[in-house]
């Protein structure tokens, strides 16, 4: 279910290491699926330093506005226009033309604080209990 090309945060994020330092972010199947459409997202602009595992913004849904926060340290490269425009998309697609953010990855080391596809699916089961 969850693709096996990303690392996985506790708070239901994922990064996608790009070629270089670059890394793709946005929200897991679980988050939008617990959230329900999404209608809005506030998003850093070009330029924003995030630090792992600091909010970075927030999604809002039908049901609740739910901070996002950053799976990785780095600076903000490009912020999804069409996630802006249509913020259904982060419903339709969360590992693909869903994604949030690209940012230029300040420490590689740090993914080792994130989770694999299966440590990330093993800890959704612990959880829902």
């Amino acid at each position: 279910m969850n693709p096996t090309d990303r690392k996985y945060s506790r708070e239901h994020e994922w990064i996608k290491v790009e070629e270089g330092s670059r890394g793709l972010v946005g929200i897991t199947h679980f988050a939008q699926d617990q959230l329900g459409d999404v209608v809005y997202l506030d998003l850093p602009r070009v330029g924003t330093r995030l630090r792992q595992s600091a909010k970075l913004g927030e999604v809002e849904s039908v049901k609740a506005v739910s901070d996002v926060y950053s799976p990785i340290s780095g600076e903000v490269v490009e912020v999804n226009p069409d996630v802006i425009d249509h913020p259904e998309v982060v419903n339709e697609d969360p590992y693909g033309r869903g994604w949030l953010l690209r940012v230029e990855i300040q420490d590689l080391s740090e993914l080792d604080n994130l989770l694999t596809a299966e440590q990330y699916e093993a800890y959704l089961r612990e959880t829902s209990h």
